[in-house]
């Protein structure tokens, strides 16, 4: 097994009780190899049963996209090999997941709260609190269902019924799920998030958690001083020289890529770069790009000699976090809204940064964080 894939293999302490989950150290991520993409291993594939799913899910998902690439010769071109890797497994990904979810059992869902996360560490971590603030607070059984890959996946669950509380941010539902254009104003995006989550969904917007996780348009911090960079207008004139990388969302979003390069008049040195969100940063210190779309509270931005450009036309919309509940789960366990509610306000951007560096760089275990956390907001 190759050292990148090897780093690469790490799991979710989600829905295995006890499970440590393996992150990346500041080194590794710095000393991985370079050619291999790191594979996302989910908890929910922990069952001999699931695995078996997923395994003739994918292999019937290859013949699909071989088709597809021969007539189309992507297969030519590494970039295009590795998205191809990446599609295959997100495809696979999503069918099994719609399985595994109907196949599931456990005590009756009256009984127990169920809640689910996106697939990166911040979402693990607002999980986790979610589930020890509730089960501390209500008493009430609680089941994790984290990495959930992304935003549509995640919605789906909670729409159908399978999980109830999941960590969103406000610019995301706004542009991602109700396809409305990115606002600037932090009250206007959160009070239209949760009147129509309210009227199309049944769903609450809880109030923000306190901290605004917006993109960040990251370079090298070298590259920023010796070209004396600040924002991304001043960043522009260098961009033709540059290669990108994106994720998949950032790509698709109504405020990601196509309005991110209109607004700023970027033209990259080729195509962007497609990759899962955990391979930019990676990719970035290894030179692979030299430009990238990654989250304002990572806290390995500063550890990695990052640089984060200002936003100075304002393109992205405000991201404040927030609990999305199935109104269903408050009308029979008010409790779990009061709990929930005591979390307002209490995480700052600064927080926020400490919680994802003590996971992604310090190596911690996602539970004792999230426990001692609470532990000191007097929780």
């Amino acid at each position: 097994m190759s050292e990148a894939r090897h780093l690469a293999v790490k799991a979710s302490s989600g829905s295995l009780q006890g499970q440590r989950r393996q992150n990346f150290t500041i080194k590794e991520i710095k000393n991985a190899g370079e050619n291999e993409p790191p594979l996302l291993v989910s908890s929910l594939f922990q069952s001999t049963k699931i695995l078996r799913i997923k395994r003739d899910l994918a292999r019937e998902e290859e013949e699909q996209v071989r088709l597809v690439l021969r007539k189309s010769n992507l297969h030519r071109s590494r970039d295009h090999r590795l998205l191809r890797r990446h599609a295959i497994t997100r495809r696979s990904f999503v069918t099994a997941l719609s399985l595994t979810l109907l196949v599931s059992c456990g005590p009756p869902r009256a009984d127990r709260i169920v809640i689910g996360s996106k697939n990166f560490t911040e979402q693990l971590i607002l999980g986790e609190i979610f589930a020890q603030q509730i089960e501390a607070k209500t008493h009430l059984p609680v089941e994790r269902r984290f990495y959930l890959a992304g935003t549509y996946i995640c919605q789906q669950a909670i729409l159908g019924g399978r999980i109830d509380i999941y960590p969103e941010y406000t610019g995301t539902a706004l542009t991602a799920v109700l396809k409305e254009s990115p606002q600037n104003s932090r009250e206007e995006v959160y009070r239209r998030v949760k009147s129509e989550y309210a009227t199309r969904f049944n769903l609450v917007a809880g109030s923000p958690l306190g901290f605004n996780d917006t993109f960040a348009i990251e370079i090298r911090g070298d590259d920023a001083r010796r070209l004396r960079l600040t924002n991304i207008s001043e960043a522009a004139a260098y961009s033709p020289q540059w290669r990108a990388g994106f994720g998949y969302e950032f790509m698709e979003r109504p405020d990601g890529y196509k309005g991110f390069v209109a607004t700023y008049g970027l033209h990259f040195a080729g195509e962007p770069r497609i990759m899962d969100l955990g391979l930019l940063t990676r990719a970035l210190v290894n030179r692979q790009v030299d430009l990238i779309a990654g989250n304002a509270t990572d806290g390995l931005i500063p550890a990695l000699n990052l640089y984060v450009l200002e936003d100075d036309r304002h393109y992205f919309p405000p991201y404040e976090a927030v609990p999305i509940i199935r109104q269903e789960v408050l009308s029979h366990h008010p409790e779990v809204g009061v709990a929930l509610d005591e979390l307002a306000s209490k995480i700052s951007d600064e927080d926020m940064r400490q919680l994802n560096y003590a996971v992604d760089g310090q190596h911690r275990d996602v539970k004792e964080v999230a426990r001692e956390f609470l532990r000191k907001k007097g929780l």
